[in-house]
């Protein structure tokens, strides 16, 4: 059996299925199929523990969906569709060691006397910051929204050099190489601020001292207090769900359980898909896949340019993460305080000396002493996720080795995740504990999600790498995948690379998918 559609895309996550979207209301005949019993990819949710609970299997923060130029676009039609947000005003804290925490929420007086209690200057300097964040906004956003081909990118700094000049523009090429350490330290001179703006470096595989990961602490800071942040109503499935009902209006075709054996292509021309099935499907006008490169690379049993193959191969994938997902009859009583129970996040990340140790010991396939916990409370602000009066917790523990050569306390025996898994949990939930004394007793239910499920659930989160890929500098911007295809395409005509590995990268934006249907359009 053969069936024909104008674009066939192999994967349903968020970015592959915003590319069908964009292009089902251009007028071409989309074909969605996804190896997994449901759609999603990384955005989906589920009862994991008991009935009523429903947890986020990995994404959670959906603040770079709901602020992106594809939802501006296409809003209407995912409300329509079902598409729900919850705003959250509180969007994270961290808590520290000795009873201390700091946070910050949209409540811009709140946030400068908390920082004013660590540093009167550190207060002064967030002023500054607050103030300047709208125009140094317009420049960064520019920039990552931008395609990254030649042309756009000289436009881009054309654009800066006119309105900055060129003292302006140093600063700005300074900033987007500094390391977060760097940026902090010259910045901050209160520990406990530097390691709670720090810590999201972490969700990006920026450690403190990687070059290049200054903007993300600066970004997350400023626009978690101008913005705050969007979760989904009941889960973050709502978007995928959104996004599938979407494309099937428009007579697009999403189907799950369709494993792809290879891409078919010929005369370097890409034609369609073979399914494991035996179907063959074929591409009138394109072939995208949401893939990991090293997958296009094994599907199309090589393109044809060895130099192009071998990036893909030597692509390189950040550590892995560990997903604790716990039915709780109650939130934690934090040792901090009981306004900690009122924030979306709450990071476990004492220092940025102890963040550059456990990303050290994990890029060195050791199990961390002491993992960051990322313990997120989404029922705070959505009620609707747990029965009346219970709660659900998700915690990420970053990072963590997806290949186990040893551990780095010395306590856990074993190599492989099987029997890794319950020790590092435990690991994961003493950190907890000192934090918020009595939470294990809370804890009705638990679901241990490690790196080799996540990757055996889907193939692109590579040895649990939630990330899509590493966005050092090297795999970056211009890099990302690799030089002259971070416009998604590859050697072979008709065949597109789309996902978190393209530029712009990770996060729920749908950036990589809407670039390239644009493109295509």
């Amino acid at each position: 059996m053969t069936e024909t559609f104008d674009a066939v895309l192999i994967g349903a996550g968020h970015n592959g299925l915003a590319c069908a979207l964009h292009l089902a209301a251009k007028g071409w005949r989309v074909g969605v199929f996804e190896r997994a019993s449901e759609p999603g990819g990384a955005v989906k949710s589920g009862e994991y523990t008991l009935p009523g609970f429903r947890h986020d299997w990995a994404a959670m923060n959906l603040s770079l969906f709901a602020g992106s130029p594809f939802f501006k676009d296409y809003s209407e039609e995912l409300i329509r569709h079902g598409l729900e947000f919850v705003a959250v005003d509180r969007p994270f804290a961290s808590s520290f060691p000795g009873g201390h925490w700091l946070g910050l929420g949209m409540d811009a007086a709140a946030n400068r006397a908390r920082i004013a209690a660590e540093s009167p200057a550190d207060a002064d300097t967030w002023d500054r910051l607050s103030a300047g964040f709208g125009d140094r906004a317009q420049d960064v956003f520019a920039l990552l929204g931008a395609p990254m081909k030649m042309r756009a990118l000289a436009y881009f700094l054309w654009g800066v050099w006119r309105r900055r000049g060129l003292g302006g523009s140093l600063d700005l090429a300074r900033f987007l190489a500094q390391s977060p350490r760097a940026w902090l330290e010259e910045t901050f001179e209160s520990p406990r601020l530097r390691a709670m703006l720090g810590a999201w470096g972490m969700h990006l595989d920026y450690a403190p001292d990687i070059a290049g990961g200054a903007l993300f602490p600066y970004l997350e800071g400023m626009a978690g207090q101008a913005f705050g942040m969007a979760l989904g109503k009941g889960g973050a499935d709502t978007l995928t769900r959104a996004l599938v009902g979407a494309i099937e209006a428009r007579g697009g075709v999403v189907e799950c359980g369709a494993e792809v054996a290879r891409i078919d292509h010929a005369g370097g021309k890409a034609s369609g898909i073979t399914l494991v099935d035996g179907r063959r499907i074929l591409a009138a006008r394109a072939v995208i896949g949401s893939l990991a490169p090293s997958a296009l690379v094994r599907l199309t049993g090589g393109t044809g340019d060895v130099g192009f193959d071998r990036s893909m191969g030597d692509f390189a994938h950040a550590p892995g993460t560990m997903m604790l997902h716990l039915a709780m009859d109650g939130l934690p009583d934090w040792a901090a305080g009981e306004d900690l129970k009122r924030f979306a996040y709450v990071h476990l990340a004492p220092s940025l000396d102890q963040m550059a140790r456990t990303y050290q010991q994990a890029r060195a396939c050791l199990l961390p002493d002491e993992p960051i916990i990322v313990c997120g409370q989404p029922t705070v602000f959505d009620p609707s996720r747990a029965p009346e009066g219970k709660h659900v917790l998700w915690l990420q523990v970053r990072m963590v080795p997806g290949t186990i050569l040893g551990d780095a306390a010395g306590q856990i025996a074993a190599t492989d995740w099987t029997g890794a898994a319950e020790p590092m949990a435990e690991r994961a939930l003493d950190i907890l504990e000192r934090h918020a004394p009595g939470v294990r007793a809370r804890i009705l239910a638990r679901r241990i999600v490690t790196p080799a499920e996540l990757e055996a659930d889907n193939p692109n989160l590579v040895g649990g790498d939630q990330v899509g890929g590493s966005h050092h500098l090297s795999q970056h911007f211009l890099f990302r995948p690799a030089p002259g295809h971070a416009d998604g395409s590859t050697p072979i005509r008709n065949l597109h690379l789309t996902g978190a590995a393209v530029w712009p990268g990770a996060g729920t934006g749908a950036g990589s998918g809407y670039l390239l249907a644009r493109k295509l359009t």
